[in-house]
């Protein structure tokens, strides 16, 4: 099997291809001019946005996983060319020189809304205001419509492996006024391989997957985990399922996640 990833210096691809290559797959690397190609892999050169650059690319592949994105960036418009535009680009490739491919397309549980009565579930409405959920969920509604061999896994908060990702988030908790209370789903990267595993053998051929582990974790023991702090409180939570997303779907696919918590990950030095 030849593997298409793209985004493999990103948060996940960086971890994600490892794993891949280790496991005995073909693996390449869509890379930009200049770039060096990953350990274990090949670079194919070519930008998202110039669609000429991605007929080499995705030519004779059996699988294409799309994990590149812009995520936080102030300028909109580069989240919505990159995300949108430039996935639309390589559908176009994929639908043109690897018509059999299957293509599986990272994306986020920040689509949900915010004020959901339960946990975020993949038949949900959605209708995000921000750029890049907002952006990433135009891009599903291409794939879904291109009429390939899709799958779309939407990741909960994305840690683990030294990514720095967990380590960030007392900043980004204060800065967004977070309560501590607010519980939220999360899944290592040890994981996103298996569910990635999964879907290239066909187990979730036409579906959105929500991608999470066991536990929903408190903001407030996050922080802690990360190293900082954060003011506690007792008042009641504005909308209790934010962040919060319902995995049943992949586990009735067959996926069960290795690190089922965020303890776990901390008492196997995972993190």
């Amino acid at each position: 099997m030849t593997i298409l990833l793209t985004g493999t210096t990103g948060l996940v691809g960086a971890r994600l291809l490892p794993r891949l290559v280790e496991a005995g797959l073909d693996c390449r690397a869509l890379v930009r001019s200049g770039r060096p190609a990953p350990d274990g892999a090949s670079a194919l050169e070519g930008d998202l946005l110039d669609p000429a650059s991605l007929v080499t690319a995705v030519t004779g592949v059996s699988a294409i996983i799309h994990l590149a994105a812009v995520f936080r960036s102030p300028d909109a418009d580069l989240i919505w060319r990159s995300n949108l535009e430039g996935t639309r680009n390589l559908i176009a490739a994929t639908k043109a020189h690897a018509p059999d491919a299957r293509f599986i397309m990272a994306s986020t549980s920040n689509i949900y809304d915010a004020h959901s009565p339960r946990p975020g579930r993949e038949d949900d409405d959605a209708d995000p205001k921000q750029a890049y959920p907002a952006s990433k969920l135009a891009a599903e509604n291409v794939l879904r419509d291109s009429g390939l061999t899709w799958s779309i896994q939407r990741f909960g908060f994305v840690y683990g492996d030294q990514d720095g990702h967990l380590e960030a988030l007392p900043g980004h908790a204060v800065s967004g006024g977070m309560h501590p209370a607010q519980r939220m789903s999360l899944v290592h990267h040890r994981d996103i391989a298996g569910a990635m595993t999964l879907a290239m053998a066909g187990a979730m051929d036409g579906r959105i997957v929500n991608i999470v582990d066991d536990a929903p974790t408190s903001i407030f023991e996050l922080v802690a985990l990360a190293g900082g702090t954060m003011a506690s409180s007792a008042e009641p939570l504005t909308n209790p399922w934010r962040l919060h997303v319902d995995g049943s779907l992949a586990r009735s696919l067959g996926f069960q996640p290795t690190v089922r918590t965020v303890h776990q990950a901390v008492q196997e030095d995972l993190m």
